[in-house]
């Protein structure tokens, strides 16, 4: 005998984690093809963190000052790509290392924006915006509830894996990236390449990080990142670079994430609530772990000094 039908409550529960994976790893995702641009040009970007701050909060204050979503949206990109254009012109012009620059940018970003919310409004309690990012509404059913960049993410990763993938543009990057100096013969500057791959990034996590603070809360509170930056550099690493294997490791620490939050309502205190937390950073740290060994471990990362020319 076949399957009886899924009853009510089943559907609600399947709708609700589902809700749950795309909330959470809508961010993600969008950070996650930022750091995709930057690999391909050269850079391993550990900066995501600040810059999708910077786009979390400008968001929000820009709703709060403007009252107009689009205006805020403009803010938080123009913020963040001047974020990205700092870390270009830090890496290529004063040749520091990325590594040290991203971390920099990062720490830039999570202080910056606690300066800034200290200094508006004399406090460091979180800021409330009174709407968000426009959402789906009633004819997606139970998915209205999410914003429209939840129905744009996988239209973009499709559009950034034909740029990446399939056009000039995407292999001038890739050699930029890979072969600076034979890309370099034939006319292609890999400066001015990794400095369109920073700001395009830099767009993409102003989104990541409006999906983040007014996607569903509203509401931007002192680093409310909580290293999902760095678990989007992680994607980029477990994925290979690769765009749709990146944004696949994305949503799985996405779905580990989901469980976690599922566990705590359904376990209760039988499990330690810590540990349920920490679950997505655990993911995170085996994706980082199995991505270098079955890339050959040291070996692999000797072979990454090739990518860069300074």
């Amino acid at each position: 005998m076949g399957r009886p039908p899924a009853s009510a409550g089943e559907c609600a529960l399947m709708n609700d984690i589902i809700i749950a994976i795309l909330r959470s790893g809508t961010p993600l995702v969008y950070v996650t093809l930022a750091g995709v641009l930057a690999q391909r040009s050269g850079v391993w970007h550990l900066g995501l963190e600040g810059v999708m701050i910077i786009g979390a909060c400008a968001t929000i204050l820009g709703i709060v000052a403007t009252g107009s979503f689009a205006l805020a949206m403009l803010i938080a990109c123009l913020a963040c790509v001047v974020a990205s254009a700092l870390l270009w012109f830090v890496i290529e012009r004063l040749k520091a290392s990325p590594i040290i620059a991203g971390l920099g940018l990062t720490g830039l970003g999570i202080g910056g924006t606690a300066l800034a919310i200290q200094s508006i409004f004399g406090s460091q309690a979180a800021v409330t915006a009174p709407f968000g990012v426009p959402r789906l509404g009633s004819a997606f059913g139970p998915y209205g509830i999410l914003s429209v960049f939840v129905l744009a993410m996988p239209f973009v990763v499709l559009a950034l894996w034909v740029l990446l993938r399939r056009t000039r543009f995407g292999l001038q990057l890739a050699a930029a990236g890979e072969h600076p100096f034979a890309a370099r013969s034939v006319g292609v500057n890999p400066s001015t390449m990794r400095l369109i791959a920073l700001l395009g990034g830099g767009l993409l996590c102003a989104v990541g990080g409006a999906e983040l603070s007014a996607g569903s809360l509203q509401i931007f509170a002192q680093n409310m990142t909580a290293g999902r930056g760095f678990m989007a550099f992680a994607a980029v690493v477990f994925g290979a670079g690769h765009p749709i294997g990146s944004v696949l490791a994305a949503l799985f620490f996405s779905v580990v994430g989901a469980v976690g939050i599922r566990a705590q309502l359904v376990f209760g205190d039988a499990a330690p609530h810590d540990l349920l937390l920490a679950l997505p950073y655990l993911a995170t740290v085996f994706g980082v772990w199995l991505s270098g060994q079955l890339r050959g471990g040291a070996k692999a990362a000797a072979d990454f000094a090739e990518l860069r020319d300074y």
